[in-house]
């Protein structure tokens, strides 16, 4: 097994403070890193089509939805767990590029409802495809069974923690 810049950085602290277990480090610490670089990996398929990521967020959120694509604003912050603010922010930039509209709720006409259009559907289903097969990509050198044993480790570690 190749050694890490995080192999490196546990080791000078067993090294430096040997009375300390780092061990969490090691998850942790790769588990940083691994975000920043796959960000910056999995970023350019959305910024291709004009999106940032938080705006595809919003659209995919809306489309598995299902048909009719609409869900209220406080349902989009709650799937994809950011403040009605930033919501509020990519729907104004989304709405602008008639992508999604917002409409006024059936029962009543202060709750504001955000539809996906016609042009944001094809959109999203074009980009879940490239963003899909980047995924795919990203994930090519670890075997099916590795990739399950991952994402279940994942969902564990997330299980443990406490809810926000």
């Amino acid at each position: 097994m190749t050694e890490d810049a995080v192999d490196r950085i546990t080791a000078q602290w067993r090294r430096e403070r040997p009375d300390l277990d780092s061990s969490p480090m090691e998850v942790f610490g790769r588990l940083g890193r691994l975000a920043a670089d796959l960000d910056v990996l999995l970023r350019p398929v959305f910024a291709r089509r004009g999106l940032g990521e938080g705006e595809f967020d919003v659209l995919a959120t809306l489309r598995r939805a299902g048909e009719p694509y609409t869900l209220t604003p406080g349902q989009l912050a709650a799937s994809m767990m950011v403040t009605s603010g930033a919501v509020s922010k990519r729907i104004d930039r989304l709405e602008a590029r008639r992508l999604v509209v917002r409409r006024a709720g059936a029962q009543d006409a202060r709750s504001k409802l955000v539809v996906l259009t016609e042009a944001g559907v094809r959109l999203v289903d074009d980009v879940l495809v490239a963003h899909l097969e980047n995924e795919h990509r990203l994930l090519a050198h670890l075997p099916p069974e590795d990739r399950r044993e991952l994402a279940d480790l994942l969902r564990r570690l997330g299980a443990g923690l406490p809810s926000r």
